[in-house]
C-alpha cells in the first residue's frame, strides 16, 4: 500500500501531514474498534441481491447499482437491476459500475435513459455515481472524462464518484482541483473486500486535501474507529455503508 507521502511532497508539507497522523493515531489511543453495525447509520450501498438492513426502512439514502460497463465492451451498459428500485422514503444514487472510461455515445444514452425511467418510477433520484478504480498517478484523465459526462447530464442530477484513500495522499494538486470543480461529491472508500483496510487512519489526516465534499465509505462488520479531526472537517458528509450479504435463515 502507498504511504501517505508521495515522492513529489515537499518537506513541509510532508512534516505537517506527519504531524496530523501522529495527531490522529494519538487521539485514537485507547479508544476500542468496534464493527461496523448498519443500524447505528443512514445511507447503504444497497447491491443486487443483498436486502436491507431494518433500519434501511428509515435510510435517508441509499446507492443502487443499474449495471456496469464491462472491459471488454465500450458500447453499452450490461444490466445489473432488471427493474427501478422502490425507495421513495430515501435519496437514491444510481450507481455505474465502470471498467473503461473510452465509452461509446451509447453507453451514456443508456445511462441517460435509465435515469430517466428510475425516476419516472418514482424514486428521489438524486444523481449517479460512477464506480470507477482510478489511479491516483491518472486523475487528470478521469477528471477530463468525467467533466464531458457532467457535460451531457441534466443540470438536475449531481454526479459522485468512488474515490481511493490514496487520491488526498498523492494525488496531484492540479489533477484534484479539476475533480473539485467537476463532481458533487467523492465517497472514498476505506476497505476492500469484507475488511478495513489497515491504517486508514493515516489516511484519513490527509483527506482535506480533497478540498471537495466527501462521504467515507465503510465495510458492514469491518472494525472502525471515527478520527476525531473528521468531524470538523466541513467537507465530511458523513458514512455510507456497504452492506453484505446475509446468510439465509433455516
Amino acid at each position: 500500500m502507498p504511504t501517505p507521502d508521495g515522492p513529489g511532497s515537499s518537506n513541509i508539507t510532508g512534516r505537517l501531514r506527519a504531524a496530523l497522523c501522529a495527531a490522529l493515531l494519538l487521539a485514537g489511543c485507547g479508544r476500542q474498534a468496534a464493527p461496523v453495525d448498519p443500524a447505528d447509520y443512514g445511507s447503504f450501498f444497497l447491491w443486487a441481491g443483498v436486502a436491507p438492513p431494518r433500519a434501511g426502512a428509515r435510510a435517508a439514502g441509499v446507492r443502487v447499482p443499474s449495471g456496469e460497463v464491462r472491459g471488454g465492451d465500450r458500447g453499452r451498459v450490461v444490466p445489473r437491476r432488471p427493474r427501478p428500485p422502490r425507495a421513495r422514503h430515501a435519496a437514491v444514487w444510481l450507481v455505474l459500475r465502470v471498467e473503461r472510461l473510452d465509452w461509446q455515445d451509447g453507453v451514456t444514452d443508456q445511462l441517460l435513459r435509465d435515469l430517466a425511467r428510475w425516476e419516472a418510477a418514482g424514486s428521489r433520484l438524486r444523481g449517479v455515481q460512477i464506480d470507477f478504480d482510478a489511479g491516483t498517478l491518472s486523475l487528470d484523465r478521469y477528471a477530463a472524462f468525467l467533466a464531458e459526462l457532467r457535460a451531457r447530464l441534466p443540470a438536475r442530477y449531481k454526479l459522485s464518484v468512488t474515490g481511493l484513500m490514496d487520491w488526498s495522499a498523492n494525488g496531484d494538486p492540479a489533477a484534484l482541483a479539476q475533480l473539485a470543480g467537476t463532481v458533487d461529491d467523492v465517497v472514498i472508500q476505506t476497505y476492500q473486500g469484507r475488511a478495513t483496510i489497515p491504517g486508514y487512519e493515516a489516511y484519513m489526516a490527509s483527506l482535506a486535501r480533497l478540498d471537495m465534499p466527501y462521504k467515507v465509505a465503510l465495510v458492514e462488520g469491518g472494525e472502525w474507529t471515527s478520527p476525531p479531526a473528521l468531524a470538523e472537517d466541513a467537507d465530511f458528509r458523513g458514512y455510507v455503508v456497504f452492506l453484505l450479504p446475509r446468510p439465509l435463515t433455516p
